[in-house]
């Protein structure tokens, strides 16, 4: 037994046995019981050869030019007719901002148009009152009369810095 191998493991040792052991089930080296036995004993270890026996079997972690991590190139802008870019987090954000509005709007009419036709009355059109509503604060929120806390987004700020009272 060499030195190290008697030595008692640190917290961070421990740690780092854990993340070999996470990397290990996400390749498919460990199955998901065998993964959660092997985390017990390496939180339970106390020395390096505790530790060292957890991980013997599997390999050490892999190099930077062999890792399956790849950077994703950036999307290539939109380009309007003329040539110009296109504000492209604008529209992201107000495709985000009503897609949800528009699916619920296309759930409650159908419904309103089926009850009408069996009812034969076409008197109330109850989804107003939830699609009347919510569609005038979107619409408050399109053309930017109140903030929506998103970044970038002018109106008016998320937090208020509090003055110390004396």
């Amino acid at each position: 037994m060499d030195g190290r191998s008697g030595m008692r493991a640190a917290d961070a040792d421990r740690e780092a046995t854990a993340e070999r052991l996470r990397v290990a089930l996400e390749e498919g080296r460990l199955g998901l019981h065998e993964y959660d036995e092997r985390l017990a004993r390496a939180y339970g270890a106390k020395t390096y050869a505790d530790l060292d026996e957890v991980v013997a079997d599997l390999p050490g972690p892999a190099p930077a030019q062999r890792s399956a991590v790849a950077p994703v190139p950036p999307p290539p802008s939109p380009v309007t007719g003329d040539g110009g870019p296109v504000a492209g987090g604008a529209r992201s954000r107000l495709l985000g901002l009503w897609t949800p509005w528009l699916r619920v709007a296309g759930i409650l009419v159908p419904i309103w148009v089926l009850v009408s036709i069996g009812s034969r009355d076409l008197a109330n059109f109850w989804p107003a009152w939830v699609l009347g509503p919510w569609g005038a604060l979107l619409v408050m929120q399109s053309v930017g009369l109140i903030g929506g806390g998103h970044p970038g987004h002018p109106g008016r700020p998320r937090r208020r810095e509090r003055r110390g009272r004396r």
